[in-house]
C-alpha cells in the first residue's frame, strides 16, 4: 500500500520514484533525503503508519517529495556547510586577536589606547556573534523550506486540509511520545521530533505547527473561492 501510494503521488508530483523506507518507532513522522530528484528516498516511521488515514498519510508523503522535487537536502547541507565555515573563520579570528598582540607604542597616548581597546572589544563581540548569526540563518532557511513544501505537498494531493489534519494530529503525538533521533538531523523530519524541549523557538529547526496549519487553511479558502468564481461564471 505504501509503496503504491509514493508511487502515484511521484507520478503527480513529475519526479522519480524514490526509495521507500518504514523504520520502526512508535513516534509518528516522517522525512525525505537525496540531493536532487533522482536520487530521493522518503521514510515514514511505524508509528505514523498506524495513527494517520489515507488520505493525511498521501499528505504527509506529498510534503516529503516536496522537499526532494525542490532539492531541500542539497540546499540545507549547502547553508550548513556555509555556517560551518562562518563559524570556523570565528575561530581562527578568536585565536589571531588572542595571540596577535595589541600592545602600544613608546609614543601611544591614552587616545590610542582606548581604541585599541575598543577595536578588540568590537572584534571580540563581531566573533561571538558571528557563528550565532550563521545559526540562525541556517535555522530560517529550514523553516522556510517547510512552508514551501507544505504548498507542494498540498497541490499534489489537491486536499490543504488533510495535511492540516496530520499536521495538527502529528504534533499532538509528538508532545506525548518524542523520537530519539540526532539532532543533527532533526530539521528533515516533517514535525519536530524533540516537542516540549527546553530549546528557546528562535532556535527552532520547524515553523510552529499552527503557523503551518493556519497557512494551509488560507490555501484551501483561496482555493474554496477560486472554484466558486468559476462556478459562477
Amino acid at each position: 500500500m505504501l509503496h503504491g501510494l509514493v508511487a502515484e503521488l511521484a507520478r503527480r508530483a513529475q519526479i522519480p520514484m524514490p526509495r521507500v523506507y518504514i523504520v520502526e518507532s512508535e513516534a509518528p513522522n516522517a522525512f525525505a533525503t537525496g540531493r536532487n530528484p533522482a536520487h530521493g528516498a522518503v521514510a515514514v516511521t511505524s508509528g505514523l503508519l498506524r495513527i494517520l488515514d489515507r488520505d493525511e498519510l498521501a499528505a504527509v508523503i506529498a510534503h516529503e517529495l516536496g522537499h526532494i522535487k525542490n532539492r531541500d537536502t542539497l540546499l540545507s547541507a549547502v547553508a550548513a556547510t556555509v555556517a560551518g565555515a562562518i563559524t570556523m573563520l570565528a575561530e581562527m579570528a578568536q585565536w589571531a586577536l588572542m595571540f596577535g598582540g595589541h600592545g602600544v607604542g613608546a609614543s601611544g597616548g591614552d587616545d590610542e589606547e582606548e581604541s585599541g581597546v575598543a577595536g578588540l572589544v568590537g572584534g571580540l563581540f563581531m566573533i561571538m556573534l558571528a557563528p550565532i548569526a550563521a545559526t540562525l540563518i541556517q535555522l530560517a532557511i529550514s523553516r522556510t523550506r517547510e512552508f514551501i513544501a507544505d504548498a507542494a505537498g498540498a497541490r499534489v494531493v489537491g486536499d490543504p486540509l488533510a495535511l492540516a489534519s496530520a499536521l495538527r494530529r502529528l504534533e499532538r503525538w509528538s508532545a506525548r511520545l518524542p523520537m530519539a533521533v540526532n539532532p543533527s538531523t532533526a530539521h528533515m523530519y516533517i514535525v519536530n521530533p524533540f516537542h516540549g524541549s527546553t530549546i528557546a523557538s528562535l532556535f527552532r529547526t520547524h515553523p510552529p505547527t499552527e503557523q503551518r496549519i493556519a497557512r494551509l487553511e488560507q490555501l484551501a479558502f483561496g482555493q474554496r473561492r477560486s472554484a466558486l468564481g468559476a462556478w459562477s461564471i
